[in-house]
């Protein structure tokens, strides 16, 4: 038999690994999903949520990691630097591409350094305090803070609830809000929370999902919720019942995105997916139990709605001047 010349072999060979190639499906393998966030926050809690009928959806596990840090931009550097083959994605956050951008001067990527799949849900902002406190209204808060003697946790400087709490006190006429409240930030959503719990701090103006437990068990008071509407399971006036309607474009919500090049058929799949998955009784139960609004944008209308809210939060970084250097 005659042997065919070494490069014509090797050629053969991957041709042959080509064509396997090319038949292979996405996924093949388990999907590695980032939660830029801590355990306990609003990201983590959607996350895990959705993580079993995403997972079932898909075909394969979705491996769920939370990579914390600078507001969330440690966790969204590390998928923007990912290959794009959609086996590295992340549970974007308002914080981390909506508030980053806008309050950040220096920041390691920027909203065209990724490719947003979908946006999936919505979360109205509340503002509580301690059960007990003597604040009992955002007018009483409000008060408490001209006169300097108010504090409030966040996920960190330059997060989304630090945003809130200043516009919140911005909005009901305290003047100099980011000097006459003292900012103490956290690690995460979570702790943010349990700082007002324990008494770390005065107040917190976070996402719905990260308070309903603490506000259900009466552990926290809801004084605001930036609604149209009233939410249920959390007994406070809305932004519009109170005569601040600017209030209401203080919403969190989580999205799915991967690295800029994903592929146009990997970014099908996940449409596919997440029609699928948002469909789930228990998830939509854990959502709209936390004042979660489900909806499930398409690519188009998600970066439109992304690129609106960073206009809206950086000319409110702009009027108030808290730009974070650095």
């Amino acid at each position: 038999m005659k042997l065919k010349p070494l490069s014509l072999l090797a050629s053969a060979i991957l041709l042959g690994a080509m064509s396997t190639a090319a038949l292979a499906e996405y996924p093949e393998r388990p999907i590695n999903m980032i939660i830029p966030y801590g355990a306990g926050g609003a990201t983590d809690i959607s996350a895990r949520a959705i993580s079993e009928p995403l997972s079932k959806a898909a075909g394969k596990p979705m491996v769920m990691s939370n990579i914390t840090g600078a507001g969330g931009a440690t966790g969204s550097v590390q998928v923007k630097n990912a290959r794009s083959d959609g086996y590295t994605m992340l549970f974007a956050r308002v914080g981390s591409h909506t508030v980053n951008p806008a309050m950040k001067a220096t920041l390691p990527y920027t909203l065209d350094d990724f490719r947003f799949v979908t946006v999936y849900e919505i979360n109205p902002v509340v503002c509580a305090v301690k059960e007990g406190s003597d604040i009992q209204s955002i007018e009483d808060l409000a008060k408490k803070a001209e006169e300097g003697g108010v504090s409030y946790s966040s996920s960190g400087v330059g997060s989304m609830l630090q945003l809130a709490a200043v516009m919140v006190l911005d909005e009901f006429g305290v003047k100099d809000p980011l000097n006459k409240a003292t900012h103490i930030p956290q690690k995460g959503g979570g702790e943010a929370a349990t700082a007002v719990l324990n008494g770390t701090v005065t107040f917190v103006c976070t996402n719905s999902s990260a308070l309903a437990n603490l506000i259900a068990n009466k552990q926290l008071k809801p004084i605001l919720v930036t609604t149209k509407e009233p939410l249920a399971g959390f007994d406070a006036p809305t932004a519009v019942e109170l005569g601040k309607p600017a209030l209401t474009e203080l919403v969190g919500w989580t999205g799915i995105a991967g690295p800029k090049d994903l592929p146009d058929d990997v970014a099908a799949k996940w449409g596919e997916w997440m029609a699928a998955a948002v469909a789930d009784e228990r998830f939509m139960k854990t959502m709209t139990s936390s004042g979660s609004i489900v909806e499930l944008m398409s690519p188009e209308d998600a970066s439109a709605f992304i690129n609106r809210q960073y206009e809206t939060f950086k000319k409110l970084v702009d009027k108030l001047g808290m730009r974070v250097e650095g």
